[in-house]
C-alpha cells in the first residue's frame, strides 16, 4: 500500500483547499491529458466549492437528494457483499474440501491460488474503469459471478467424484474471484466516493462503509447454516439469484460516472435527477 500511495497524484481539490491553485492546475493538466478548456472549467468548479465545510449529518436530515445518494451508496455496499465473494474467501478451504480436495496441502494451495487470481484481476479494473466505464464492468462481473454460482451448484448437486469435475470446480472458483476483483470489489468503492456531494462526503462514505461490514458479518455467520439448511447446491444457487438481481438494480439505479467531474455529479444530484442519470 505504501508503494501504491507513492505513485498516486495529489488531489487537485486538496491542493485548492490549501491555496496551491497553480499546483492544482498542473495536476489537472496531467490528469486530463493537457485539455486546457476542460481543466479551466474543472478548476473553476473546484475553487467555487473549496470553501464548503463538511456538514454531512445536517445535510442528511434536511436534504432528500443527499439521502438518495447515501441510500444508493449503502445499496451498492450491500450488493458487493451479497455477491458471495467473501464467502469464497473466508471459507475457501471448506469449499475446496466439499469439491473433493481433502488434504490440507491441497486446500492451502487452492486458497493461495484464489488470492493470487483476485489480486491480479484487480489490474483489469484499473485498466478498463475509465475506458469502458463503471456500469459495463459491474454488468460483466455480476453476470459472470451469477453464472459461476449456477455451475458450482450443478457440480455440487450431481457430484464431484471425477477428476475433471474437481478441476472444473476450482476453475469456477477462480473465475468467480476474478470476476469479483474486476467489478464489484473496486467499482463499488469508486462509485460510493463519486456520488456523494462534497459537503456530505464524509457522512455518505461512512454510512456506506458501515453497510459494507454489517452484511459482511451476516454472510460470514450464516454460510455454514445455509449449507446445512439449503444444501451445497442450494446455497450457491441462492447467491446466483442475488447476482442476477443485482444486474437489474444496477440498470435501474446506478449512474455511469466515467469522465464526469464530481462537481457535475453533485449538481445533477441536487437538481433531483434520477440517480441513474446524475452522471450525464
Amino acid at each position: 500500500m505504501v508503494v501504491g500511495m507513492v505513485t498516486l497524484p495529489r488531489s487537485p481539490r486538496w491542493l485548492v483547499d490549501k491555496g496551491l491553485d497553480i499546483e492544482a492546475r498542473h495536476m489537472l493538466m496531467r490528469l486530463r491529458g493537457n485539455d486546457q478548456k476542460r481543466v479551466d472549467g474543472e478548476l473553476a468548479a473546484i475553487q467555487e466549492n473549496a470553501n464548503l465545510s463538511e456538514a454531512g449529518w445536517q445535510l442528511f436530515k434536511r436534504n432528500r437528494n443527499f439521502r438518495r445518494s447515501t441510500g444508493l451508496g449503502m445499496t451498492l455496499q450491500f450488493m458487493q457483499q451479497f455477491t458471495g465473494a467473501n464467502v469464497i474467501l473466508y471459507y475457501a478451504p471448506h469449499i475446496l474440501d466439499l469439491a473433493g480436495y481433502g488434504s490440507a496441502r491441497e486446500q492451502l494451495w487452492g486458497t493461495v491460488l484464489i488470492g493470487v487470481f483476485m489480486t491480479l484481476a484487480t489490474f483489469i479494473a484499473i485498466a478498463f474503469v475509465d475506458k469502458l466505464g463503471r456500469k459495463p464492468l459491474l454488468y460483466t462481473g455480476f453476470t459472470a459471478m451469477g453464472s459461476c454460482m449456477v455451475l458450482l451448484g450443478v457440480l455440487y448437486e450431481y457430484g464431484l467424484q471425477s477428476a475433471w469435475a474437481q478441476y472444473t470446480a476450482i476453475g469456477l472458483l477462480a473465475a468467480f474471484v476474478i470476476s469479483y476483483a474486476m467489478s464489484a470489489a473496486p467499482m463499488v468503492w469508486v462509485l460510493c466516493s463519486e456520488i456523494q456531494p462534497l459537503k456530505g462526503r464524509d457522512f455518505g462514505v461512512t454510512a456506506s462503509t458501515v453497510t459494507n461490514w454489517v452484511p459482511n458479518m451476516i454472510i460470514g455467520a450464516t454460510f455454514l447454516t445455509l449449507l446445512n439448511t439449503l444444501g451445497n447446491a442450494g446455497t450457491f444457487w441462492l447467491y446466483a439469484v442475488l447476482n442476477f438481481a443485482f444486474i437489474l438494480v444496477t440498470l435501474a439505479l446506478v449512474p455511469e460516472t466515467k469522465g464526469i467531474t464530481l462537481e457535475n455529479i453533485e449538481r445533477n444530484l441536487m437538481k433531483g435527477k434520477p440517480l441513474r442519470e446524475i452522471g450525464y
